[in-house]
């Protein structure tokens, strides 16, 4: 297939085809309710934690500003940034590894993958057309969607996936900067609300070495004082700005002809095209290290994700058990399909709140 190609006919209209794809994914459902779903940290624990929403927002930001600098397109790479959490579950990775978990205990081997539920979402279970399901997306996007940066050999996906989407090449080149951009918009991210709610500090943080490098660059804009808000704005900014410049400068060194691209895709034994700089991709490895063991394992944190992961756990327990407790329309799919494949959507689509709020009314505990 083109890049630029649908599975079922579109309207021609002033936008171009990936801008209507970034239109569809804005307009839907699934992306509404990412305003309530985790991205690390509960968000009504705090009225400005990042969300699965804020994060996509600013990752499509991100990933449009290296797009056009490295001259590719700017929509695709908006497109499949927007739409590039759509299938995450609520609580965050919790919940999607627990949905694995428990499918792969009692009823398949395959189980339960974020990247194949935002496909899902995109292609089966959003309907806003009388004759198919899904957004009518062009095959880039879905590409983008699907393989994220990398070779998508899964053994849950069948052989026409593997014909349309020529699972072994990497994706797009668009793909490619989406996939860094959602690194870089959730690294800064992650240190800005953790230590807005004192979760960790620069002081621990100073043992990366790229911590150190931006803190001293924050310091020559005449910001001394650690604990001041406007010292963790302009960190956050400097950090942003160093992984941005570097992957765009990086990048174009590979001489890539981008007159001639569209939706470019590279044989997996080849190098990935869209990088950092050898050095600040390990200061890069080192700093996620240190996130990983200092931030993402705070107390505070594993006890709202291990509420959490109770909550998916005795929630698809009990609808396995009494599938009419979803709604109407997901009870039905239950004739035609394997009943804990609909648990599985219907709990991926639920937001934080709504998943407590069902918890809370079958159980009668509040979490």
């Amino acid at each position: 297939m083109k890049c630029t190609d649908r599975f079922y006919p579109s309207i021609n209209d002033f936008r171009n085809f990936f801008s209507r794809d970034r239109d569809r994914i804005i307009h839907c459902s699934s992306f509404r309710r990412l305003e309530y779903k985790t991205q690390v940290f509960i968000n009504h624990e705090g009225d400005y934690f990042r969300t699965r929403l804020t994060h996509s927002l600013e990752v499509s930001q991100i990933a449009r500003t290296i797009a056009k600098e490295i001259g590719l397109n700017e929509s695709l790479s908006e497109a499949i940034a927007l739409a590039h959490d759509l299938g995450h579950t609520p609580f965050g990775h919790v919940g999607g590894d627990e949905l694995n978990h428990l499918i792969k205990e009692k009823y398949s081997k395959n189980g339960f993958e974020h990247n194949f539920q935002s496909f899902r979402v995109v292609t089966k279970l959003e309907k806003r057309y009388k004759n198919f399901d899904g957004l009518n997306l062009t095959f880039a996007t879905l590409e983008g969607i699907l393989k994220h940066s990398y070779p998508y050999k899964k053994p849950f996906l069948t052989s026409w996936y593997d014909e349309v989407f020529d699972l072994d090449k990497h994706p797009s080149l668009e793909a490619m900067v989406v996939d860094k951009a959602d690194e870089i918009a959730y690294i800064s991210a992650d240190i800005d609300d953790g230590i807005k709610y004192k979760l960790i500090d620069f002081k621990t943080l100073k043992s990366s070495s790229l911590v150190s490098e931006i803190i001293e660059e924050v310091k020559k804009d005449g910001l001394e004082d650690e604990n001041d808000k406007l010292f963790r704005y302009r960190f956050s900014s400097l950090l942003i700005a160093k992984l941005v410049i570097s992957l765009i400068e990086n990048s174009k060194s590979k001489n890539l002809d981008t007159s001639k691209i569209l939706c470019k895709t590279i044989p997996a034994d080849e190098p990935v095209l869209i990088d950092y700089d050898k050095e600040l991709n390990k200061k890069i490895k080192e700093l996620k290290k240190i996130l990983f063991n200092k931030l993402y394992k705070h107390p505070k944190i594993l006890r709202k994700m291990y509420a959490g992961k109770e909550c998916i756990k005795n929630l698809f327990i009990a609808l396995n058990e009494e599938p009419k407790l979803m709604p109407e329309d997901f009870y039905k799919r239950c004739e035609k399909e394997k009943v804990y494949r609909v648990v599985a959507d219907f709990i991926a689509g639920m937001s934080d709140r709504y998943a407590m709020k069902l918890y809370h009314e079958i159980f009668g505990i509040t979490i």
